[in-house]
């Protein structure tokens, strides 16, 4: 039940929506899906062509209605049968997405309308083209570009060269794929027969919950998620790492998994602390297994260089991804099939400092205090600091001063991030002239385009961060699921990311806590040593091991680049930069993000190898 597009890369899940026409039989054709699913229109045209496990996708027909979830949604086949029943017409839809838990697409299809939506994270992102002037959408940009031929798009790459990991949304959206578009997160697509519209579904909710208030939400949603979605099959494995974010949801998860699997690798840090935490929560977590893998086990760090990490979109958290394939493999031997991460913690825990602005102008006294304590923690100069505050420029205004200062030097690690953005990007020295100017060109397109994600600028921030960072999430996950194993984010479902965002900034971002809405959260549930962490996990010696130990074949892949044979890098600097010392990660940083570009490009280059759906 796989396919294969660019080159013969192994698709092991992923699904086309097609409207509800004629012309949907012609397309249907083009899906690069071998023994592919196909689920019908009222009307017995195609409707969802795809690969996927079963237990990924439930789905409900009534009358001329049929609904589909695909992903993580807790409901059970009669509940979503009854919430079928329910639509007479499209707009019916928004109250059952309203009841929904989890992370997971929806697809309705009602008299001809279909409805097509991803999820609020960004996790869950809808890929858009047109055939033969018909508009057709999908789960991963790859499908789209073999049922269309698409190249690359050689701008959208050297913006990603040039901006790296610090490239924020909605500029990191942006398909390397010619011709192929990405869904706004709080939109959907609409096919009314011929036409299609995207039409907006999702608006930031009111900030209107105390900490307190916040904290018993998100401990009871973060619970149901995780009590009514175990595995239909295998068992329930989970990351174990020490940190608060992953030790939250495994004491979550084993109140109603009495098997559950967790897991965690060594560490090669002798200063990283993970290993104490996690072991004083083995102690009571006493009913699960307990898998931990040492350092001699484990790929290193930037091992395999040449290996793709996958077809769809580059990848920008590369150094790892052997040791990941290598983990997902062990994981499925155990019997896992889905596996639980802490990925999101950092984003809805930890806010930016941009909360200070509008608490400036609400609540001053308050906002000095806050802003005094920051300025002594982390060294910021209280007088250029409140001067940025006066002065947060716009959204557009940033993603302009991003292009112009693309080359500059890099500003002091101790500036606060206060403004619309995630903090200063600049490119690394081996993208070429020819590679920075179209990152400029872009950048520049996108500040006269891109608008705020809410109109408060903490809540802007917390959104910006997380579809920012779940760009690379969604595609650790597929390698998850090459292994046929489920990567569960729990902390990315759409409605413990809203009971996040409705809790006041202030008072879960201040300078006082670590994560104290989560910490509250968990009162009770996971232990008060856990909770009352204060320290975080160093993994530098994981990665300056690897890269003493890879750098030579990192280097010799570069030798023969195909990122080089289009101009946008120069091998020789990038060689000189690699071989002197490096004062911090920033070198190392770029490096994974090149990785993820030239591998992917070698990829998509490479011959495409499609074949039709069989019929069922």
């Amino acid at each position: 039940m796989e396919g294969t597009v660019g080159g013969g890369a192994k698709l092991s899940a992923g699904f086309v929506v097609l409207p509800d026409t004629a012309v949907g039989r012609e397309i249907r054709e083009l899906v690069p899906f071998t023994n592919a699913t196909v689920l019908l229109h009222a009307s017995g045209r195609p409707w969802l062509v795809g690969v996927w496990p079963r237990e990924h996708v439930m789905t409900a027909s009534a009358g001329p209605v049929r609904l589909a979830v695909i992903g993580q949604c807790p409901v059970s086949a009669e509940q979503f049968e009854g919430l079928a029943t329910r639509i007479t017409r499209l707009s019916d839809v928004d109250q059952v997405v309203a009841s929904l838990l989890g992370s997971c697409y929806v697809v309705a299809s009602v008299d001809g309308q279909v409805r097509f939506q991803g999820s609020v994270s960004g996790l869950r992102r809808v890929f858009h083209t047109r055939i033969n002037g018909v508009a057709v959408a999908a789960d991963r940009a790859d499908v789209l570009a073999a049922m269309t031929g698409a190249g690359v798009d050689e701008e959208t790459l050297a913006m990603r060269l040039a901006c790296g990991v610090q490239l924020p949304y909605p500029a990191n959206a942006r398909s390397t794929w010619s011709g192929i578009s990405t869904l706004a997160p709080e939109n959907y697509l609409l096919w009314n027969h011929d036409r299609t519209q995207q039409v907006r579904w999702w608006h930031p909710p009111e900030l209107d919950r105390s900490l307190r208030e916040g904290a018993v939400a998100v401990r009871d949603t973060l619970a149901t998620v995780l009590h009514r979605r175990p595995p239909d099959k295998g068992r329930l494995s989970a990351d174990l790492s020490g940190g608060i974010d992953s030790t939250s949801l495994c004491f979550l998860a084993a109140r109603h998994t009495p098997y559950l699997l967790t897991f965690r690798w060594g560490e090669a840090e002798s200063g990283n602390d993970d290993a104490a935490y996690a072991d004083h929560a083995l102690q009571l977590l006493d009913r699960a297994e307990h898998l931990v893998i040492p350092q001699s086990e484990l790929p290193e760090i930037f091992a395999d260089p040449d290996v793709p990490a996958c077809g769809d979109e580059p990848l920008a958290l590369t150094r790892a991804t052997a040791r990941i394939r290598h983990n997902a493999r062990l994981l499925a031997r155990h019997g896992s099939r889905r596996h639980v991460a802490g990925h999101g913690g950092d984003e809805l825990f930890s806010p930016m400092h941009g909360y200070l602005y509008p608490l400036l102008r609400r609540h001053p006294l308050t906002a000095l205090g806050h802003l005094r304590a920051h300025c002594a923690l982390r060294r910021w100069s209280l007088w250029s600091t409140l001067a940025e505050l006066a002065h947060p420029g716009t959204f557009a205004t940033w993603w302009r001063t991003q292009a112009d200062q693309l080359t500059e030097p890099r500003p002091s690690l101790r500036r606060p991030v206060l403004g619309w953005g995630l903090g200063s990007m600049r490119a690394p020295s081996w993208v070429t002239a020819k590679g920075i100017e179209s990152a400029r060109e872009i950048l520049r397109c996108t500040a006269e385009h891109a608008q705020p994600l809410a109109e408060d600028l903490a809540m802007h921030q917390m959104l910006l961060l997380v579809r920012s960072n779940t760009a690379d999430y969604r595609l650790l996950a597929q390698m998850y699921g090459e292994s046929g194993v489920e990567l569960d984010m729990p902390y990315l479902d759409d409605r413990v990311l809203e009971a996040t965002l409705r809790v006041l900034p202030h008072e879960h971002a201040g300078p006082w806590r670590y994560k104290p809405l989560l910490v509250d959260a968990m009162h009770g549930i996971v232990p008060d040593r856990i909770l009352g962490r204060s320290t975080k996990g160093e993994f530098g010696e994981d990665i300056r091991r690897g890269m003493r130990r890879n750098l030579s074949a990192i280097l010799e892949m570069f030798a023969d680049s195909a990122l080089a044979d289009r101009g946008l890098i120069d091998p020789g600097e990038l060689r000189a930069q690699l071989s002197v010392p490096q004062p911090d990660n920033t070198t190392t940083q770029a490096l994974e993000n090149l990785l993820g570009c030239e591998t992917w490009l070698r990829t998509a280059t490479s011959h495409s190898i499609g074949t039709a759906p069989s019929e069922i």
